[in-house]
């Protein structure tokens, strides 16, 4: 998605936001765009508080002046709003690819509503051609995987399963690591969620089923607004 066409769905995604809300604040490139729209209805007068769901969305917003809350002292919010990696047609998501899954899952399921920004070629049939993201405890690594493998078998998913960051593994906000599992085609998102869940290792995934609740999609012929 071009800069343009993720400012044109930042500034549709702003118009969910109301003076007064206690707002989750996503990752990512079109999330960015997202906080400094935002930013700049705060410096006229907008009075929003903002979870960020990540470290870099925590030091955008402050050094463009978006007032910051935790779930701690706020753990209830009024709205969400986040990028997604894929979209199936009941809104069910896959996100991660920025590496800050469990903070936006722990942040969108505090929030009354979550709305999604993405791009047209974000909608697909069938989740899984993007790489799916497990967040898992470094400890036991090769027993967590070995048990994801195991349970996509169970599942008839084929696939890759690679630790990201290979030799230097990429580390999340929260000290985790991720593996990305390139399934294909994921057709049933539910029994893959609860399955991966109940592996020790694996702290969370990327799949967000009953989460959004609206999408704002971007493309070459404009904005349209996709409601669940």
């Amino acid at each position: 998605m071009s800069r343009e066409l993720k400012i044109e769905a930042a500034r549709a995604a702003l118009e969910f936001v109301e003076d007064g809300m206690k707002l989750g604040i996503g990752t990512g490139s079109t999330a960015d765009e997202f906080i400094r729209l935002l930013a700049e209805k705060v410096s006229a007068g907008l009075s929003v508080d903002g979870v960020p769901t990540s470290e870099r969305s925590r030091v955008l917003c402050e050094e463009l002046g978006v007032p910051l809350t935790t779930l701690d002292e706020t753990p209830e919010l009024d709205l969400a709003i986040d990028g997604a990696d894929e979209i199936d047609g009941a809104m069910r998501l896959i996100k991660g690819g920025g590496g800050a899954l469990l903070r936006e899952k722990i942040v969108a399921a505090a929030s009354a509503r979550m709305v999604v920004i993405a791009d047209e070629t974000k909608l697909v049939e069938t989740l899984g051609a993007f790489p799916l993201p497990v967040e898992v405890n470094p400890f036991g690594l090769g027993a967590t995987r070995k048990a994801v493998e195991k349970l996509a078998a169970r599942l008839v998913l084929s696939g890759e399963i690679v630790l990201r960051g290979g030799l230097t593994p990429y580390v999340t906000d929260g000290g985790h690591f991720i593996l990305d599992a390139s399934f294909g085609r994921i057709r049933d998102a539910e029994g893959l969620s609860d399955g991966l869940l109940n592996i020790p290792g694996v702290v969370q995934h990327g799949l967000f089923i009953g989460l959004a609740s609206a999408a704002v999609i971007a493309g070459p012929d404009g904005i349209r607004i996709i409601k669940h």
